[in-house]
This record gives structure tokens, sequence and C-alpha cells, in this order.
């Protein structure tokens, strides 16, 4: 068998630098379209994920349940107009003042009035007016019909349970904690989205990086087959060697189907983050964005997690909530002492003109002061509140404990996948490197003859397999980055997102 001219030989290493050389570099994707950045399809997760619509309607309510909370500081009016008709069957005595029918009365009454409760001291204040006409056929009435007019005004203070303004605002305050605790909640979903995000994004990435991959592998397991084939034409090869060739196109062919259909799910993966209006519509050109990171601090990465972790901050605006409950269950263990008064003037004239005229000269007077108090026997249930407000609190406080140190344990994870991702990059880059030589030396051998088709092939599959193993290595650094980022909460900076407020 001769052996290969060194023209030949340049030839084949030439030929295998260019189908080798790109897999070592930087992922390109050479799919029709318009490039598509990581950045663009976090705008487009940002304002149309469906996650963060339905968080959005969460944080809207909590808005508005404080809007209800504050409501309880608002002056209620009432109004009420009442008309009443009396009309007996027969006079009984002549006291009634009527001889041929029995007393009739025939009364309107139109009420208004103003009432307002007091955060200072949580009193209730109120101011009645009330203006009457009564007419009857009895005789005895000096007049009729005849006008009146009242004005009320009246106070109830509580003087040891539910007094002051701790316990009036109570529910306001816990309410705006309540708010602060869904904008964490929807920060928390921001943060989550814009992780899965880019993890969809370099999924596809890698998708579409792993079909390029299988194809080289079947482009090269194709030219082996029509060279063994060639070969066996000119008896230097046996149908045993074609045979091995030809499985190798198969298995290389089935893994190039099998890619693709990874495509279309990871393509189907990032349009449902980003809620694209036409899923038919494959997403353009994608490519890893550059690593550029340094190399993670625990301290700093720590300290960043427990200043803005969404869960970690919740806690403790819960932990307030629940203080807020445990104070006031402590001020109600008080027994009841509330003081009521009331202070009021009328009149009385021929119309509504003239009792109204009337009233700031010409009056009667009323008023009242007085004290109630209610004691339970024992204050069990007082008391059994109070403790069960201190268990809540003692038991998210515990949480609290926890959510730290789990807190503390994930961000120590996520540096240790980090760091132990840069190396795999490195080492797996590495190792593609020698796969790619030994593979050229072992064709080099096959061409010359010196080596079988069935090696040709293990060092194809070694190949494609050190490819596949740079390729996951990198796709595994870029998702530990983006779960550190997660806890950090340093991903709404870096791709510049805006949370209202």
């Amino acid at each position: 068998m001769s052996r290969p001219s060194a023209r030949a030989l340049l030839l084949t290493f030439s030929l295998a630098a260019i189908l080798l050389g790109p897999v070592a570099g930087r992922a390109q994707d050479t799919t029709p379209g318009t490039p598509l950045t990581l950045e663009e399809c976090i705008a487009r997760a940002m304002q149309k994920n469906f996650d963060l619509q339905i968080q959005a309607y969460s944080t809207d309510a909590a808005k508005e349940s404080l809007v209800v909370a504050n409501t309880d500081f608002d002056p209620t009016i009432t109004a009420s107009l009442n008309r009443s008709l009396s009309q007996a069957a027969s006079t009984t005595s002549r006291l009634d003042g009527t001889a041929a029918t029995g007393p009739r009365s025939d009364n309107t009454t139109t009420r208004l009035g103003i009432s307002q409760k007091l955060a200072q001291t949580n009193a209730t204040v109120g101011l009645t007016t009330n203006l009457t006409r009564s007419a009857t056929n009895s005789l005895n009435s000096l007049i009729n019909p005849n006008f009146g007019d009242t004005l009320t005004a009246t106070v109830s203070q509580p003087l040891l349970k539910n007094f002051g303004s701790a316990v009036a605002r109570a529910n306001v305050e816990r309410t705006k904690l309540g708010v602060g605790i869904a904008n964490l909640g929807y920060k928390s979903r921001v943060l989550t989205v814009l992780r899965d995000t880019e993890n969809a994004y370099n999924n596809l990435v890698s998708a579409r990086e792993t079909v390029r991959i299988r194809q080289l592998s079947l482009d090269l397991a194709q030219k082996l087959y029509d060279e063994n084939v060639a070969r066996r034409n000119t008896g230097v090869l046996t149908d045993l060697d074609v045979l091995s060739a030809e499985v190798g196109v198969a298995n290389a062919r089935r893994a190039v189907v099998q890619a693709d259909q990874g495509v279309r799910t990871a393509e189907d993966s990032l349009l449902t983050l980003i809620n694209a209006d036409d899923f038919n519509k494959r997403p353009g050109p994608v490519n890893f964005p550059e690593y550029k990171d340094p190399a993670p601090s625990f301290d700093v990465s720590y300290k960043l997690a427990r200043d803005s972790y969404p869960d970690y901050l919740s806690a403790v605006e819960s932990i307030k909530q629940l203080e807020i409950d445990a104070a006031t269950a402590r001020k109600n263990r008080l027994p009841s002492l509330n003081l009521d008064g009331s202070l009021g003037y009328n009149a009385t004239d021929r119309s509504y003109s003239d009792v109204v005229g009337a009233l700031p000269n010409h009056h009667g007077n009323n008023w009242s002061l007085g004290l109630t108090y209610t004691m339970p026997w024992g204050m069990r249930a007082d008391n059994s509140r109070y403790r069960t407000a201190l268990i809540s609190l003692n038991s998210q406080k515990a949480r609290l404990a926890q959510l730290d140190q789990s807190l503390l344990v994930q961000v120590r994870a996520a540096i240790d996948s980090v760091q132990t991702n840069r190396v795999s990059v490195e080492i797996a880059s590495k190792a593609t490197e020698l796969s790619e030589k030994q593979y050229e030396l072992q064709k080099a051998r096959f061409d010359a003859g010196l080596s079988t088709s069935r090696l040709v092939l293990q060092a194809q599959d070694d190949l494609e397999t050190a490819r596949l193993a740079e390729l996951t290595a990198k796709v595994t650094l870029r998702t530990s980055v983006a779960e550190l980022h997660r806890l950090e909460g340093t991903s709404i900076a870096r791709f510049k997102v805006q949370i209202p407020e």
C-alpha cells in the first residue's frame, strides 16, 4: 500500500482544521433572521411574562387593602328620612283632646349625622342634627303642627382596652407592611423570571450549538463512509469497514434528529417565558453572552443576599407585623372602660325656618356623661390571644433564623458551583483541543493505511463527546452565575430592570 504524499497530508490537516476550528471558540448561531440578544429577551419578559402579570395583580390588591385600612379614619356621613302616621279607631279619654274621631299623630323626622374615629386616641366623635314635624288632631296641642330641631355632639373614648394611637393604627401599619411584603413578592418573582429567562436563552444557544456539533460529526462520518466505499472498490478495504462506517453515519444522523428536537423544546421554553405573540416564528440567532465576571467573594455575595434577598426581607417584615399584633394583644389584656358623653341643644317652633333660626338663641339643652366597665371573668381569652401572638412572633423569628442559615448555604453552594464550573470550562476546553489533535492524528494514520476505520470512528466519537462536554460546561457555568445573581439580587441592576414602587 503506497503512503500518501506530503501534499495529501497537508490537505487532510487543513480540512480538519477548518471543520474543527470553530468548536473551541464562542458558539455562533447561523439560524436565519434577526439576531436575538439576552437583553431583548429580558425586556420582553418584563413586559409580557404571565407570572409577573399575575404577581402584579397581587401587589395592586395589597395597595387597595391599604386604602381600605385608611378608611377607618374617614368621616362617615349618615342621613335618614322617616314618615309615620298613627290613627286610633276611637277616643278613649277626654285627655286625648278629640271628640268625633280617635287621636291622630302624623310625624316626619329628618336626620343628618357625621362621625369619625380619631387616630390619636381611638375615640369616636359624632355630630347629629334632627328636624322633626309633628301634627295631631288633638285640641290640647298648643302648636299644631309643631317643628323641632336638635343638635347633638357625642364622644366615646376607650380608657383602658383599645386605648391609644398604637391600637387605633395597628391595622393600617400592618397593612402598610403587607404592601411592602407584596412588593418584595413581586421582586422575588422578577428575580426568578430573570434567572429562568437567562437559563432558557443559554439553553437555546446550547441546543443549537449541539445541532451544529452533531451535524459536524455527521459530515465527518459521511466523509469516512465515502472514503471507505472508494477504498473497498479498489480492494484496499473490506465490506466490514464499509458497514462500520455506514453504522457510524446512521448513528450520527439519529443524533442530529434528536438534537433538532431539543432545539424546538428550547425555543418553546424561551418563547413561553417572554410570552411571544407567535410560537410559529422561531427566535433569531442567539449567542452566549461573554463571561467576564471576576471570581465571586462569599462575604460580598452573602451581604448582598442579606440586604436584598426578597424572601429574607419578607420574613423581616412579617416579624414587624407580628410585633404589632403582640403589642395590640398585650394592650388588650386590660378590662374595658369606656367614657361616653353627649351634649345637645333643641328648639321648637311653628315652621322649619323658625325652628332653625331659633336654635342658636332660644333653645333647650341636654347632656349626659357615663362610664362603662366590662371585664370578662379571669380575662382568659385576652391572655390566650396575647400568648398566641407571642407564639406566632417567636415562630417567625425562628423561621427568619432558618432562612438566614438556608441563604448562607445557598450562597456558599452557588459560589462553589461558579468556581467549580469556571475550572470545568478551562479543563473541557483543553480536553476538546486534545481530542481534536487525536482525531487529526488518527485520520492521518488511516489515510496512510496505518489505522482502521473503527479507530477513526472511535476518535470521532471522542471528539464529539469532548465538544459536547465543553458546551455543557459553558452552559452550567452560566446557569450557576445566574443563580448567584438571583440570590444576590444583582440581576435587576445588571439588566437595568425598573421595578415599580
